[in-house]
């Protein structure tokens, strides 16, 4: 059952493990996806030590940090980063519920995309739950202005994304990306974009203590003549398609599948974070909508689209 839309819940089917280093702490890191309850939604349990570790739900409440990557925090000093490709991919792949538990403070950057979380997740499959699926339906539009970046998100039968960047530089430049998002669409155009950073901002990164696990092997270096790795890009806009992929990350800590269409110009994770932010502080501007239970939801990679006509409100 790889990557179905459906009208309950999901988890995985069984555990799967995963090792690899943080991007910005160079640290080492084992992560374990476990199966959960209906209604458990996605939590982080960091391993500290001891026998309970501590728990952060991925919620846009908890987020404590959006400066090259989200950040979320319990308000007890536990805390993870890097946290938006592995949220990507258990969106795009409409995964519900699972715990991740994780021995380190940062995800794993892998190979600097979500692929590799994609992979996970189809190697052991998703198992149906008996709750309905909650999507959060966009009412009107929420809009929200942050210096040369915008964003909004508005009313929309699925879920859209309409993402653009612009770069003074000639290897990216300005690149738009529209996307009809389901899992089908998340593993061909997004999981394996990977992220991306310039030469010339290496040594200022590494002076702040950022970007200590950053390679050739996880990210796509720009210098001023040439992109420096070797095996070139993987889409012709792989820019655009990975902030894409942070996006559908980031949008995911609003803690359910969104039924609305979101549009963002020279966003990064601070612009996402403010936009659900100022969703979320209008109660006016969503409510949450249970999949309608007709069985012809259940086919494999179903568009939200089409499920979406007939949701109700509560």
């Amino acid at each position: 059952m790889k990557g179905f839309i459906g009208a309950k819940q999901t988890t995985l089917a069984n555990e799967v493990s995963l090792t690899g280093i943080g991007v910005h702490s160079g640290a080492p890191v084992s992560l374990l996806l476990i199966p959960a309850d209906s209604d458990t939604g996605i939590r982080f349990l960091i391993s500290d030590g001891d026998a309970e570790g501590s728990e952060i739900i991925a919620h846009q409440r908890m987020i404590t940090g959006v400066t090259l990557c989200t950040i979320l925090s319990d308000g007890n000093g536990a805390s993870v980063a890097t946290v938006e490709h592995l949220m990507a991919a258990l969106r795009g792949m409409g995964v519900d519920n699972v715990i991740v538990e994780i021995d380190n403070g940062e995800v794993p950057i892998m190979d600097g995309s979500a692929a590799r979380f994609v992979e996970a997740i189809d190697e052991v499959g998703l198992k149906e739950l008996n709750a309905p699926r909650r999507f959060l339906k966009v009412l009107k539009p929420i809009r929200v202005q942050d210096g040369a970046a915008s964003g909004e998100l508005v009313p929309h039968n699925g879920f859209r994304l309409d993402i653009q960047i612009d770069f003074e530089n000639c290897f990216i430049g300005h690149q738009r990306l529209e996307l009809d998002l389901n899992p089908g669409a998340f593993r061909r155009e997004l999981a394996r974009a990977r992220t991306f950073g310039f030469m010339k901002d290496v040594e200022r990164l590494w002076a702040s203590g950022m970007a200590l696990g950053a390679s050739l092997e996880n990210t796509v270096a720009i210098g001023d003549d040439r992109i420096i790795n070797r095996e070139g890009l993987r889409y012709e806009n792989e820019f655009v398609r990975h902030k894409a992929l942070d996006a559908v990350g980031d949008l995911a800590l609003v803690g359910a599948p969104i039924l609305g269409a979101y549009r963002s110009v020279r966003g990064g994770h601070r612009l996402n974070s403010l936009v659900l932010e100022a969703l979320l502080a209008d109660p006016d501007a969503w409510t949450m909508v249970d999949a309608p239970r007709h069985h012809e939801v259940r086919h494999a990679e179903l568009s939200p689209q089409l499920a979406a006509a007939n949701f109700a409100a509560e």
